[in-house]
């Protein structure tokens, strides 16, 4: 049997309602009837998940932090991720099949921003907690257009006309 690895980070902040949700039986189900066999979650500064190793079908671990994701990443099939633009960036270089997911206990909307243009440049997905499960059982990754890699300006540059920021001015 082939395995496919679902790959979840909050960073570093504390999002428990994204894990709860990714490991919920509902959600599970669905990832299951999409072929993927395995989960790995990297809680960050959340609460422990001590009641899960094998639920639905589909092995599940987890982790706080590591130095890097790098490998976590590019051992996924999929990743479901926070939107900070930071880890969107990351796993966008690193050419996977991406769902973020808005975390809206946050103030402001600079993430539901950022997501919804990713969204309609055909990136990646993004959902609401509420709303994981029917984002994941709608999804086609194959519509999903790549990311230009390499060049942080083009990304801080992409970020500022998201937010609607000038560039600074240096001049003296």
């Amino acid at each position: 049997m082939v395995q496919k690895r679902v790959f979840v980070t909050v960073g570093t902040t504390k999002f428990d309602h994204l894990v709860k949700v990714v490991c919920s039986e509902e959600v599970l189900r669905v990832l299951r009837s999409r072929g993927y066999t395995d989960m790995c979650i990297q809680i960050g500064n959340g609460a422990m998940v001590s009641n899960i190793s094998t639920q639905e079908g589909i092995s599940v671990e987890y982790f706080r932090f590591r130095d890097s994701l790098l490998a976590d990443i590019m051992n996924a099939d999929l990743v479901i991720s926070h939107a900070g633009a930071g880890s969107c960036l990351e796993i966008l270089e690193a050419g996977k099949p991406l769902v973020v997911v808005i975390n809206q206990q946050l103030m402001g909307n600079h993430q539901l921003e950022l997501a919804k243009q990713l969204y309609a440049d055909e990136h990646l997905y993004y959902s609401t907690c509420e709303n994981l499960k029917s984002v994941l059982e709608n999804m086609n990754l194959e519509k999903l257009k790549p990311f230009p890699h390499g060049n942080a300006g083009i990304f801080a540059t992409y970020l500022n006309s998201v937010f609607g920021f000038n560039e600074y001015n240096n001049e003296t």
